[in-house]
């Protein structure tokens, strides 16, 4: 089959954007995964799907595809470039839209200065909603929130703060991102036995109450320039742990976001870059 494509990035998190809003389509995992793969396709840490709406009260249905061929939750970064697609592409006129993803209704808004708001929902720290096993550990408590020991092998462990953005974050404090080894920790954290379905591993540098430098290996995909959800979940553990303030703005190796969330059960807001590079066409 010959699939239209466009490739977009928010801050150097990548994807492959495919309009399925006029026909279906249905790709098997060996097609996504070429797709993703950067020397045999076209190359992306994500493919992301434009389907229409199946509730009244949504614009689009929206679902993630790891460049793995693996269905996911949530993607912060994606969610952004979905809305300018979908401007882009005379999809809809609106600069507010509503969308669906696996697990979550998500509001997008395009921003007069071109980057894209995007509210996140409310986090979740219940250990089933990750899930997260804690069986036999004890948690150090700072500023009345947890921080989970969790071994990695004979010797090692790591401190680490767990809570879902829509999908699974184990997110722990180093003194400098630049030379944290995430993609050795992270891929130990990421396959995790605790972690029932794996999880995104966060490194964060704190720089000051309302800035941080954040690296993430992100599950099924590795380290990426940079990762919304992992920022979000970066930014609200800091906030439980008392190192943060409600808004702050994340220095990811790709570009900066800017994550704000007020406490409590209220929605986390995301504002940063969605930007297209080039469109194309494949023969899967």
């Amino acid at each position: 089959m010959r699939l239209r494509f466009t490739k977009m990035h928010g801050a150097g998190n990548d994807f492959v954007m495919l309009d399925a809003t006029r026909a279906p389509i249905e790709l098997s995992g060996e097609q996504l995964r070429r797709l993703g793969d950067r020397r045999f396709g076209v190359g992306a840490d994500q493919i992301l799907l434009v389907e229409p709406s199946r509730r009244p009260d949504v614009d689009f249905r929206y679902r993630i595809f790891n460049n793995t061929g693996d269905e996911v939750e949530h993607c912060g970064n994606g969610a952004r470039c979905f809305v300018r697609f979908a401007r882009d592409k005379g999809l809809t006129d609106h600069d507010a839209i509503r969308v669906e993803t696996m697990n979550r209704v998500l509001e997008l808004k395009l921003q007069p200065d071109g980057r894209v708001a995007v509210d996140m929902q409310a986090p979740v720290f219940d250990h089933a909603a990750l899930p997260f096993d804690a069986s036999g550990l004890t948690p150090r408590i700072v500023n009345g929130f947890q921080l989970w020991p969790l071994p990695l092998r004979e010797r090692l462990a790591v401190e680490v703060a767990v809570l879902s953005m829509g999908n699974p974050h184990a997110v722990q404090r180093v003194d400098d991102v630049a030379t944290a080894p995430v993609v050795e920790l992270g891929s130990l954290i990421e396959a995790h036995p605790r972690f029932a379905r794996k999880v995104n591993a966060g490194f964060m540098q704190v720089l000051s109450r309302t800035q941080i430098a954040l690296r993430v290996f992100e599950r099924g995909a590795g380290e990426t320039l940079a990762c919304g959800t992992g920022a979000c979940a970066a930014v609200v553990a800091g906030i439980r742990l008392g190192w943060l303030d409600g808004k702050v703005d994340v220095q990811t190796r790709g570009g900066l976001l800017t994550i704000e969330w007020p406490g409590g059960d209220a929605s986390v807001m995301m504002t940063g870059p969605a930007q297209t590079v080039y469109e194309g066409e494949i023969d899967l």
